[in-house]
């Protein structure tokens, strides 16, 4: 952690706790009262002027700061320190009319308008150059305001535009492709476009994927996401560099959208300061309570397990879904407690007060159209002035035992168009993979295919049909290593050009697995076949997609019972050098599932985190300077009793602690501190 961040958090005194903030929507007359009502609910925090460039230059080159500079001192006299945002995440209507240049075009050709947010080419100069004057104005002005903690470049990159199919994109997409491949040699012999007669003969014929008559190529795709995803982090790091010229001592973060395909957050991970998130689960879905773990161990990981800010999540309600549902009383606490539980040290919401119009006049908010005489209020102010107590785990971290592995460009291969199966998705195969893990309490980190893997006992692996060659030498290192690993099916398919690696598939994979699948059998939504262990266990349900698997010294685990492929491999095991390789060449059910991955956890020594705890229970342990935290969520809707270790006492939360029985309500949250150092993990002690 640098020490501009350390500063960052020191100053909250604690976590920090708050809401985007946008007092130019509101008459200055409500700002004194907002002061009031932030240090009365615990405010130590604010994100201000995301959507403020309209109202700071009105006009080109002429800059209204007054307003800013009254509410960034009224915010320091209250005892709130500032995110300040670049606010150039929605550029003012003059822009688009001086220079429509800079809006940006569809793949089918249409040009968007103002009207909403994000109308900016991310290729456009003329964007770029507006944007970098403003950014130095405000560094200029603010960079040494005692209020200000962090900047906020941006806002939710590649939300509503992810990417921009005009000529000004397509010329900065062949210069991407010409530092990438050097000469149409070899781009041709990379997009493979001997086939369908696709060769160029001049870079002036390369274009971005547009609408194009039938399927179109899919290394071009997938080199115009990675495009896409550079072009908005390099809007991103030029206003990034202005700030670090300007004011080297204050970091800088943008907030990463949930788990968000457009935008790989490896590649962007370094270039932030401070990992800041955006989650929005939703009430109504009974798997959002794992999609969020699983999002939050995401974020810890792209900080290298650093604590990482939750800047976004609705008090209750949205206004965006197709019905948006309030989030039951207690929820709010329970879900921000699991993010501060997997390494968060910041909890904030979308937004301070209210909307009175505009598109988002019916998202939740800390201070709700009714005002403080509100559930939402009463909630949110409660438990801003309860985290105080939870200010020991500041700077503490979670030890993961396992890993996922996620990588972005396999995600945009993965899901083209023209595969055996167009029902895979990247995201669906990975809370299918780490929700087992969850439910059994194991703590598990998030990794790029090509990051080392020592120090963890188990590493999954959903669906990397993309894989490089260095990938490919880390997982069969590991293994040899005494590792073990779990693949799924269609993976080890391609190589980063989206070119089949031929030799049987997976062909870089296949001594590591011990088999070779000779064909794939993908199955139509709503068809479901039987698996069975080989051990004489119950049988389970499988379904979307089965791989005819030829062993080549891996065992059967489970076989089919039935359909085409019944008698034949399902899920194997297989022993290379001092480690062990599962493969799941079908997808099944929750319970097969979840006994295959708690298998491979125990037989890997991958311990959770306190056993024998309730379904429904989530146990999490950080570790730091102020000793070791235990957090216990209860998601379910009954008490429950949980036997936590000797010794420990109860530091927060709704529990009743009884020598080592705890009694937790439902929705409730305890953090009990441990006696004894716990000992050490192989991924704790490697790190």
């Amino acid at each position: 952690m640098t020490d501009s961040v350390e500063r960052m958090w020191a100053r909250l005194n604690g976590l920090g706790y708050g809401a985007d903030y946008n007092p130019e929507q509101w008459p200055a007359s409500t700002w004194a009262e907002d002061m009031k009502l932030m240090r009365d609910a615990g405010v130590n925090i604010v994100s201000l002027g995301i959507f403020g460039w309209a109202q700071i230059e009105k006009r080109p080159g002429e800059y209204d700061f007054g307003w800013l500079d009254e509410i960034m001192d009224q915010l320091h006299e209250a005892g709130v320190s500032v995110c300040l945002a670049t606010a150039t995440a929605s550029p003012p209507p003059w822009l688009a009319r001086l220079h429509p240049e800079t809006l940006p075009v569809t793949k089918e050709g249409t040009r968007l308008w103002p009207g909403s947010r994000q109308h900016f080419c991310p290729s456009s100069d003329r964007y770029r150059q507006a944007a970098g004057n403003l950014v130095r104005r405000l560094a200029q002005r603010y960079g040494t305001h005692p209020a200000l903690a962090l900047w906020h470049i941006g806002n939710e990159y590649g939300c509503h535009v992810s990417a921009c199919y005009c000529d000004a994109s397509a010329a900065a997409f062949r210069r991407w492709l010409r530092d990438r491949y050097g000469d149409l040699d070899a781009l041709n012999g990379a997009w493979s476009t001997a086939f369908w007669s696709q060769r160029y003969g001049d870079w002036a014929e390369v274009s971005p994927p547009r609408i194009a008559p039938t399927f179109a190529n899919p290394a071009q795709q997938l080199d115009f996401a990675r495009f896409s995803s550079e072009e908005l982090r390099s809007c991103y790091q030029t206003e990034r560099e202005i700030l670090r010229e300007i004011t080297p001592r204050i970091p800088a973060t943008t907030n990463l959208l949930s788990l968000w395909k457009p935008v790989d957050f490896f590649a962007w991970a370094p270039g932030l300061d401070v990992i800041a998130h955006d989650s929005y689960p939703d009430p109504d879905d009974g798997q959002t309570v794992t999609a969020a773990a699983f999002n939050y161990d995401l974020m810890r990981s792209l900080g290298g397990g650093r604590p990482w800010m939750l800047m976004e999540q609705a008090p209750s309600a949205v206004n965006w879904r197709l019905s948006n549902s309030p989030k039951p009383p207690g929820v709010m606490r329970l879900w921000s407690c699991q993010a501060v539980a997997h390494g968060a040290d910041a909890v904030m919401f979308f937004q301070w007060r209210a909307s009175a119009g505009g598109a988002e006049k019916f998202h939740s908010a800390l201070v709700p159209h009714g005002g403080t005489a509100t559930r939402t209020w009463r909630e949110v102010s409660e438990f801003g002035r309860e985290l105080t107590g939870l200010a020991g785990v500041r700077g503490s971290t979670v030890r993961a035992q396992a890993a996922i592995v996620l990588d972005w460009p396999n995600w945009w291969a993965l899901e083209l168009e023209s595969h055996p199966s167009t029902w895979v998705s990247l995201v669906e195969q990975v809370h299918r993979h780490h929700a087992p893990l969850w439910r059994e309490n194991i703590a598990i980190d998030v990794v790029a295919p090509e990051a080392d893997l020592s120090g963890y006992r188990l590493v999954v692996v959903p669906n990397l049909y993309l894989i490089t060659d260095r990938a490919a030498a880390g997982l069969r290192e590991y293994v040899a290593s005494g590792g073990h690993l779990v693949v799924s099916f269609f993976s080890g398919i391609v190589d980063e050009h989206d070119r089949i690696r031929l030799g049987g598939y997976p062909a870089p994979l296949r001594d590591v697995l011990g088999l070779r699948v000779d064909e794939f059998w993908p199955w139509p939504p709503g068809t479901t076949h039987e698996a069975r262990f080989e051990d004489g266990g119950a049988a389970f349900g499988v379904d979307l997609w089965a791989d005819a698997i030829e062993l080549e010294g891996a065992a059967p685990v489970a076989v089919y019972t039935d359909g085409p492929l019944a008698g034949t491999p399902a899920v194997t095991r297989h022993r290379f050098g001092d480690g062990t390789a599962t493969y799941l060449g079908t997808r099944p059910d929750e319970a097969g599932m979840r006994r295959i991955l708690a298998a491979a956890a125990a037989d890997a020594g991958a311990a959770p985190v306190l056993a024998g705890l309730p379904d429904g229970v989530e146990a999490v342990r950080r570790e730091g300077p102020g000793g070791s935290h235990l957090f216990l969520l209860n998601h379910g809707a009954e008490p429950v009793t949980v036997t936590v270790p000797d010794g420990s006492a109860l530091r927060f939360g709704d529990g009743v602690l009884d020598g080592t029985s705890l009694n937790l309500p439902a929705r409730g949250v305890s953090v009990v501190g441990e006696a004894v150092q716990v000992q050490k993990s192989k991924n704790q002690e490697a790190m």
